[in-house]
């Protein structure tokens, strides 16, 4: 009998093992087949170029010196324009990618085909400026999806990664990693401590995406339309920033936070202009909590915005989504079991950013253009 059970668990070890190696072989197959960033469903190809921009007024408060930002535009460019297509993640950006163990369950970005052309000519006209804040430890490439799409339709849209709260910047042919200070472990809290960290950092922030709108006017005055404005979107921290930006800007047109808790002194003296509010189904973030929520630590910060606001407020919650929706991991090829670590939802990764983008471009169309918006969804506060 003894000898049977053995024999039986020596078989069944020997399963488990090779229908492992067999699955890790499948996803080695998988990954390397390429993918494509969403078609852009505007009427101008995209282009892309990066810079690296200093601002000599502000020192930086977590180095010494002045204050140093990477910064990707994408921008709009002539149907007609041909040209070599950029890489998803160039050089040392692809650190970005996750690392060893788990990175063997998530597809290489050299099989990522991105839609943008590299350092191609703007198209002629003038285009309105949108600043692209990421979530925190995040970096501003991994929403070049949401970023591509604004492109098409119109938007300068620079994407600004805040040095030392990202787990990756690159700056000067280096890999600049986070600091503690800036990329604070507790934000998630709902303690007072935690408050008061987010409400210090988001003033920095905000400074970033302040300090890169007016780059973008002075690097190409010919292609911003000033008379409307510059919006500020953000997810995550960077959807707080956003508000705050767009607070302490008299000439902002709009700010949408997409899944992040607001901090700052916006959350009491609101926003003059026009903003978005969309959560993930777990979030309380809008005012009203997603089906999903676990606590409802979010929503007074959300009530207190949307009462102190003087302009049109919309607030959506897109069903199924958790908060790596809105960014570019629901384009990466992610293997079981590390998808369902991930803060991804029961919708479809692409879908998710499908109606992610629709609401942002009809939201900044009807801002800054006035355009009909047929059943904008109304905030409660």
């Amino acid at each position: 009998m003894r000898r049977r059970v053995r024999t039986g668990v020596v078989i069944l070890l020997l399963v488990l093992l090779l229908g492992g190696a067999g699955y890790v072989g499948w996803v080695l197959v998988q990954r390397s087949e390429p993918v494509s960033l969403p078609e852009p469903t505007g009427n101008y190809q995209v282009g892309r170029r990066t810079y690296e921009w200093t601002d000599t007024a502000r020192r930086d408060p977590y180095a010494a010196g002045p204050r140093k930002l990477a910064v990707w535009l994408w921008y709009p460019v002539a149907k007609s324009t041909t040209g070599r297509h950029v890489e998803y993640a160039p050089g040392l950006w692809s650190g970005l990618h996750l690392k060893q163990p788990v990175s063997v369950f998530q597809g290489p970005f050299d099989t990522l085909q991105d839609r943008a052309l590299d350092r191609v000519a703007i198209a002629p006209g003038q285009f309105p400026t949108v600043v692209l804040m990421p979530g925190m430890g995040l970096s501003a490439p991994m929403y070049a999806a949401l970023a591509e799409d604004l492109a098409s339709h119109g938007y300068l849209v620079a994407g600004v990664t805040p040095t030392y709260s990202a787990n990756l910047t690159v700056l000067n042919g280096q890999a600049i990693t986070s600091k503690p200070e800036a990329n604070p472990s507790n934000l998630g809290d709902s303690s007072d401590a935690a408050q008061k960290v987010g409400d210090h950092l988001v003033t920095i922030w905000a400074a970033d995406a302040r300090f890169a709108a007016a780059m973008v006017a002075k690097q190409l005055p010919g292609s911003v339309q000033s008379a409307v404005g510059t919006s500020y979107v953000g997810h995550s921290f960077g959807g707080a920033a956003s508000l705050e930006a767009c607070r302490l800007d008299p000439k902002c047109a709009a700010a949408a936070d997409l899944d992040g808790s607001q901090f700052g002194d916006v959350v009491t003296k609101g926003v003059n202009a026009p903003i978005m509010l969309l959560g993930a189904d777990d979030s309380c973030m809008t005012s009203v909590c997603g089906p999903d929520a676990k606590n409802d630590a979010d929503r007074n910060r959300a009530i207190s915005l949307l009462k102190a606001s003087k302009g049109t407020s919309w607030c959506a919650t897109v069903p199924g989504a958790r908060h790596f929706n809105f960014t570019d991991y629901g384009v990466y090829y992610l293997a079981l079991p590390l998808r369902k670590f991930l803060p991804l939802g029961s919708i479809g990764p692409r879908h998710a950013l499908t109606v992610t983008n629709g609401y942002l471009n009809t939201f900044l169309s009807h801002a800054l253009y006035k355009t009909p918006a047929p059943g904008a969804p109304a905030c409660r506060s």
